[in-house]
């Protein structure tokens, strides 16, 4: 595994999950969105799963 998270097992704090709602309705991809917040993929999907968010698919 190449890529390494800083938040890794971390609780997701008010402002990330702000800044998750924000980018998945601008329409980003999984990829960048998770990108943006150093999160995992994995970890991304499950929280906006548990959100309730669309999530686009990459383009």
């Amino acid at each position: 595994m190449a890529d390494r998270f800083e938040r890794h097992r971390q609780a997701w704090t008010p402002e990330e999950i702000r800044k998750l709602h924000l980018l998945a309705t601008k329409g980003m991809s999984l990829k960048a969105i998770a990108k943006a917040l150093t999160r995992s993929e994995e970890s991304t999907k499950n929280r906006a799963k548990q959100e309730k968010l669309k999530i686009s698919k990459a383009r």
